[in-house]
C-alpha cells in the first residue's frame, strides 16, 4: 500500500511539473504580440517572434495581431456643402502600433477597436464631405478626398494605440432617385461651358482674320504705291535718256534709223508681208541709202 501511494504521488508530481512547464512556455508568432499579464495587469509585452517563458498559474498571456488589418465600413449617406446627398462606401487599413495602449483602452478586443474606428472614420468622412461641394467631392476621388479624411482624423487614434494606414472609397455615388437629374444638370453645365468656349474662340478667330485682312490690304497698298513710284521714276528716266539722245546731233541719225527699223518690223507682223512706202518715207530712205 505504501509503495502504491508513493507511485501515485510521484505520478501526480510529474504531471504537475509537466503542466507547470507547459503553461510557462509562451510561443510568439511573427505576426503577433504576446501580452503577459500578472494578476490581470500587463507585466510585459513580447514583440519578437520565438519562445519565451512566464510564471505558471500566476501569469497569463494574450495575443494581438501585428499585421495590417482591413475594416470594411458600412455604406452611409453623406451631405455635401451644396446640400447634395451622396452614398459613401469605404474601407480602411490599420494596425496596432502600441499594444499596451490598445490593451488598456480597448481590452485587447479587435471588435472594440473596429467599433471606435467605425465611429471616428465616419464622423471624419462626414465632416470633410459636408465642407466640400459635390463637384469637388467627385473630382477628389483620385486621392485628395482620402488624404483629407486622414488629415481630419489626425492623431485621435493614438490614444488607442492604433495607426490608420489608409482610407479608400470603394464607391462614392449619387442616390438612385436623383442620379438622373444630377447627370442632366452636369451635361447641361458642360454644354454651356462648351458653347462659351466656342463663342469666345469664334470671336477671337474673327478678330485675327480682320486684323490679318487689314494688314494684307495695307501691305498691298504700300506695294502698289511703291510700284507706281518705281514705274514713274523709270519712265521719267527713260524720257530723260531719250531726250538727251535726241538732243545730240551726232546721235539723231542713228536713233532715227533704229526707230525706222522698229516701225518696219511692227508693220510686217501678221500674214501680210507687203509694205508700200512712199519715196519720202523714213523707212524708204533706209533702203535708198539716202
Amino acid at each position: 500500500m505504501k509503495k502504491t501511494m508513493t507511485r501515485v504521488l510521484s505520478v501526480c508530481v510529474l504531471l504537475f511539473l509537466l503542466i507547470a512547464g507547459a503553461s510557462s512556455i509562451v510561443v510568439t508568432q511573427e505576426n503577433e504580440y504576446s501580452l503577459i499579464r500578472q494578476f490581470g495587469k500587463i507585466d510585459h509585452i513580447v514583440s519578437q517572434s520565438g519562445v519565451s517563458f512566464k510564471v505558471p498559474f500566476v501569469q497569463s498571456v494574450d495575443h494581438l495581431p501585428k499585421q495590417t488589418l482591413l475594416y470594411d465600413l458600412s455604406s452611409s449617406d453623406v451631405i455635401t456643402s451644396d446640400k447634395k446627398t451622396m452614398i459613401c462606401d469605404s474601407y480602411i487599413l490599420w494596425h496596432i502600433a502600441d499594444p499596451l495602449k490598445f490593451a488598456q483602452t480597448l481590452n485587447c478586443s479587435i471588435a472594440n477597436a473596429e467599433s471606435r474606428l467605425d465611429a471616428i472614420v465616419y464622423n471624419s468622412t462626414k465632416n470633410v464631405i459636408s465642407s466640400t461641394s459635390q463637384d469637388d467631392v467627385i473630382a477628389g476621388r483620385n486621392g485628395v478626398l482620402s488624404q483629407a479624411v486622414i488629415d481630419n482624423i489626425g492623431a485621435s487614434l493614438e490614444q488607442y494605440g492604433i495607426e490608420l494606414l489608409s482610407f479608400e472609397t470603394k464607391k462614392l455615388d449619387l442616390p438612385s432617385d436623383n442620379k438622373a437629374a444630377v447627370y442632366e444638370r452636369m451635361v447641361s453645365e458642360r454644354n454651356n461651358i462648351a458653347a462659351t468656349y466656342t463663342a469666345e474662340g469664334s470671336s477671337e478667330a474673327q478678330m485675327i482674320r480682320n486684323s490679318t485682312d487689314m494688314e494684307v490690304t495695307v501691305m498691298l497698298s504700300d506695294a502698289q504705291k511703291n510700284a507706281e513710284i518705281l514705274i514713274a521714276e523709270g519712265e521719267a528716266e527713260y524720257m530723260r535718256i531719250l531726250s538727251e539722245a535726241y538732243a545730240d546731233p551726232s546721235r539723231q541719225e542713228f536713233y532715227s534709223f533704229v526707230r525706222s527699223l522698229d516701225a518696219l518690223k511692227t508693220s510686217m507682223q501678221g500674214g501680210n508681208k507687203t509694205v508700200i512706202l512712199s519715196p519720202d518715207s523714213p523707212i524708204a530712205q533706209i533702203f535708198y541709202g539716202n
